[in-house]
């Protein structure tokens, strides 16, 4: 196999390892908890979600645009590492001073997540630097670690532990990976000046990014994390249940984004190019409804061995988030297919539709409860994908040029 080959499976296979860790922390969390503990540390999970993807938007998607020569690789890997520690200390602080204010166990959840955001936001950083370098190798080194160590860490911890110390232990077992990552980065940063100044200036290219993850994920994060503010956490952690079982599919939607632009462009025209991704989006569609299938059609037991006491809640909702997730291919292919023929035609798509879903999430839960909040993130999810196809094919038809 070429090098380039190598290097494309080793960051599938990186992706995969990051996507498990996320799944088997929730997964063991929800085994560990009660149902109530499970939600305050899904509410606590959420939040670290939100700043991971502020980060990898902000920092993250500019380090990997950067296509000069090593040198310069290496001074903007180490800008980005500490502009990224730097950034996770100031939110730390403001998460510590939250879980005081906050009562009970979610508010030391919050505290706990904000001893040790450093560690994971810069850990997770890491995986930017070395794809931008084109050595993801040593990212599924580090991340594999991670994987591992976050693994053994909560598998040791008793049954019914409070959701600040699973926090404290999920985030202290990054210690690892962070030491690993950051001694095989080192030969590309040695020589390398950090300079924090691009980050902080007006116009960053990673403020467009935040603004696209803002109106697409952020958004409906911040919805689900609502729901727990103004309902209750219990809704936060059935819903959270039910996407952790759907993980799996989230690999082959990063997947899609991350290797699909230089696969479909290579197709012949602008028809080409939407015929692969029809074909990719209902691929995607059909996996999706067949896991929903399988998880629909498990044991309770099985379930139960799974999510702990969040199963009863969480599968309930899988015919919706099966629906969802089923609805989310096809929508990941057509921005996929914007993405190639006219990038500028997404923002506006995000902007609308992910709002639209996040009033349907909220409508949802005040009809019917924490169903009707699934199934308006379905609805939200399938009018984006309608809006996105239907983009598409103006697109398709406009005159070239």
């Amino acid at each position: 196999m070429s090098r380039r080959g190598l290097a494309a499976v080793s960051s599938v296979l990186d992706q995969a390892a990051s996507s498990a860790t996320n799944i088997l922390v929730l997964v063991l969390a929800a085994r560990l908890s009660s149902a109530s503990g499970f939600a305050d540390f899904s509410m606590v999970y959420v939040t670290f979600s939100v700043l991971l993807g502020l980060n990898m938007s902000y920092v993250g998607q500019t380090v990997v645009l950067e296509k000069e020569a090593d040198g310069r690789l290496g001074a903007v890997c180490r800008s980005s590492v500490l502009f990224t520690a730097g950034a996770a200390g100031a939110a730390g602080l403001v998460l510590a001073g939250t879980g005081l204010v906050v009562p009970g166990d979610a508010g030391w959840a919050f505290l706990a997540l904000g001893a040790v955001l450093p560690f994971v936001l810069v850990q997770d950083g890491l995986r930017y630097c070395f794809s931008a370098l084109r050595a993801p190798e040593r990212a599924l080194a580090a991340d594999t670690l991670r994987l591992v160590c976050v693994v053994a860490a909560l598998a040791v911890q008793p049954h019914g532990a409070s959701p600040g110390r699973l926090v404290l232990v999920w985030g202290l077992s990054a210690l690892p990976a962070l030491g690993l990552g950051l001694w095989l980065l080192r030969p590309y940063v040695r020589d390398a000046r950090a300079d924090v100044r691009p980050y902080l200036r007006r116009g960053h290219l990673g403020q467009r990014f935040v603004v696209e993850f803002a109106v697409g994920n952020g958004s409906s994060q911040l919805a689900v994390l609502g729901l727990g503010a103004f309902a209750t956490p219990l809704a936060v952690g059935a819903l959270r249940g039910a996407t952790t079982l759907f993980g799996p599919l989230n690999v082959l939607f990063n997947s899609a984004n991350a290797f699909g632009p230089p696969i479909v462009g290579r197709a012949s025209g602008r028809r080409g190019v939407v015929r692969l991704t029809a074909v990719m989006g209902a691929a995607l569609a059909a996996v999706g409804a067949g896991w929903a299938a399988v998880l629909y059609a498990l044991p309770d037991g099985l379930g139960r061995h799974l999510l702990g006491d969040t199963w009863t809640a969480a599968s309930a909702l899988l015919p919706a988030t099966g629906a969802q997730y089923a609805v989310m291919g096809l929508g990941t292919c057509a921005l996929l297919t914007l993405r190639v023929l006219n990038p500028k035609a997404t923002l506006s798509l995000q902007v609308v539709f992910s709002l639209l879903s996040v009033a349907l999430l909220l409508a949802g839960y005040a009809a019917w409860g924490v169903a009707g909040a699934a199934w308006g993130l379905a609805l939200g999810s399938a009018t984006k994908a309608a809006a996105g196809w239907l983009r598409v094919r103006a697109v398709e038809a406009a005159p070239a040029g």
